[in-house]
């Protein structure tokens, strides 16, 4: 059989049904052959995608440390410090310019013995951190004041981040002497939204939605 037939090519004075179906069934194949190919390569890719997060989130463990519960003349306040928070996907992401976000979450209850407990008081409070790449300097902003703090360096950025220092957690107004409370805490690192020509480049900034165990540190009035 002429080459031309294996190869589904036209060329002058051939032309035929026969032909015509050979070269129909020579592109069926052919173009079966790429779509399972085309398959296997998007079936790949989307189990790597799927993986990923199960190893970054065993990577990843954040925590608070040194939690402790004060008060001054009109607040109760929470001072504890953030560890293993800062991974270094994460700083390439930063330092890129894609801002992150720290959200303490915060809960007060009254202790009951017969009856449920009362809350008193939640709230959120987001803390974000954002790299100037043209001025070159990192600034935190919380609870989107627009005053932020503003810092030369990744390291004390990531400091200021990290360190929970005199939070409000409460008024005493809100409580009542002589009884007993407990507060509930945790941290969450929000995921990020990208722009649409980031997201090729910072895949992994989806997994970015993990968050500190939650604790409950209990105080009296």
């Amino acid at each position: 059989m002429s080459p031309y037939f294996r190869l589904g090519l036209k060329f002058p004075g051939r032309e035929s049904s026969d032909f015509h179906g050979k070269k129909l069934e020579y592109m069926k194949t052919h173009n079966g052959f790429f779509q399972a190919k085309l398959f296997s390569i998007v079936l790949c890719l989307v189990m790597a995608v799927t993986a990923m997060p199960f190893a970054a989130k065993a990577a990843i463990d954040p925590r608070m440390v040194d939690i402790l519960i004060s008060s001054n003349t009109q607040n109760v306040l929470l001072y504890a410090r953030l560890v293993d928070c800062f991974k270094p996907e994460m700083e390439a992401a930063i330092l890129a310019g894609v801002p992150a976000i720290f959200t303490l979450q915060l809960e007060v209850y009254q202790e009951r013995s017969y009856l449920w407990n009362k809350q008193i008081i939640s709230k959120e409070i987001r803390r974000t951190i954002k790299y100037d790449n043209l001025k070159k300097i990192f600034s935190i902003t919380t609870n989107g004041n627009n005053q932020p703090v503003v810092l030369p360096d990744f390291e004390s950025a990531q400091k200021a981040m990290a360190d929970l220092n005199g939070i409000s957690v409460v008024p005493l107004a809100s409580l009542a002497k002589g009884n007993s409370y407990y507060a509930q805490v945790k941290v969450k690192i929000d995921k990020v939204r990208l722009p649409l020509y980031m997201e090729y480049v910072f895949i992994f900034v989806s997994l970015w939605d993990f968050e500190t165990p939650s604790y409950k540190i209990r105080f009296s009035y």
